[in-house]
């Protein structure tokens, strides 16, 4: 081979490398730092560049999506001399790609001690119940206080967030105890106020049944009253009419006083239910005479009923005995 062509090959090849390492293509998402000799002069944004070879270089390739740091598990002792294991996750974002790569060395190693600095010292001035209850509290005070912290570094932590809370074994089980007396007390004052709702219902319904009880008694007793008023109407007027009947000198309305008295009691005699035996008294003749004297004094009536209302009575045959 010609010298000449070896040359020419060479010439190519180094002319191939100058533009390969002049030529830089920035992805998405990143920003890349220009170092003259180790100075830093400018920032590469997404998209083709040039820069000069030998005499410029990439320095550093910042990512500047929003990364997640994990925080690794540590014991940190409470207010209150519990033993707890907590960790964490970090959302950090670099916003400055140039104080994020030469304000701080290793970036991501600085942000994670931080954040465990942080947790011993916010978890540690809290009670141990404090900190069972209160993540959100707990989160929000370690936001800000590293998010102060890594604001020099060009780095925004846009979220912290509590993943796990262990408390001791110890303090677990009695955590456990605590919680079934709790849901046992629960139980109890739940069945106390049913067992109250349920007394309370079941008086209210006695009460309602006295009050309607005694509206039926007095009911009952106005409804007697005005039938013993009708009753004893119904005799004043029979009365007045067999006195006036006696005043006229009809004794046939003695005879029927008598006679209504004495078939009452015989009615009484022949139906007692202790008496196997009914006995006419000897002087039943008497009882007919009382009877007879009865029918006639009806037949006065219906005939002094007829004249007054001018119509004729029927006459009723006498049945001879």
């Amino acid at each position: 081979m010609e010298p000449s062509v070896i040359v020419v090959i060479v010439i190519a090849a180094v002319a191939l490398i100058v533009l390969v390492s002049a030529i830089k293509v920035v992805p998405q998402g990143y920003n890349y730092t220009v170092e003259n000799f180790g100075r830093y002069t400018t920032t590469l944004s997404p998209g083709l560049h040039f820069i000069v070879p030998f005499y410029q270089r990439v320095g550093r390739k910042m990512n500047m999506m929003e990364s997640v740091l994990d925080i690794p598990t540590q014991e940190v002792i409470t207010k209150d001399n519990a033993m707890v294991s907590c960790d964490a996750v970090v959302f950090i974002q670099v916003i400055n790609p140039v104080s994020a790569a030469y304000e701080v060395n290793n970036l991501q190693n600085a942000i994670q001690n931080l954040s465990l600095t942080n947790i011993r010292t916010v978890v540690g001035s809290m009670d141990l119940d404090q900190v069972l209850s209160n993540r959100d509290e707990i989160n929000a005070r370690l936001l800000s206080v590293v998010d102060a912290a890594t604001n020099p570094w060009g780095v925004k932590v846009t979220r912290i967030e509590i993943a796990d809370l262990t408390p001791p074994a110890d303090i677990t089980e009695a955590m456990a105890r605590q919680m079934k007396a709790e849901r046992l007390k629960r139980a109890e004052i739940l069945t106390a106020e049913g067992d109250k709702q349920s007394a309370i219902l079941k008086a209210e319904g006695a009460k309602q049944s006295q009050i309607l009880e005694a509206e039926g008694r007095r009911e009952a007793a106005f409804r007697d009253a005005e039938a013993r008023e009708r009753e004893a109407e119904a005799e004043a007027k029979a009365t007045a009419m067999v006195s006036e009947a006696i005043a006229k000198g009809d004794v046939n309305a003695i005879n029927y006083f008598l006679g209504q008295q004495y078939v009452m009691a015989f009615e009484k005699l022949a139906t007692s239910q202790s008496n196997k035996t009914v006995i006419i008294p000897a002087e039943f003749s008497s009882i007919l005479g009382t009877i007879e004297g009865i029918r006639g004094l009806t037949e006065s009536a219906g005939k002094s009923i007829a004249s007054n209302s001018g119509g004729a009575v029927p006459t009723t045959r006498r049945r001879e005995e």
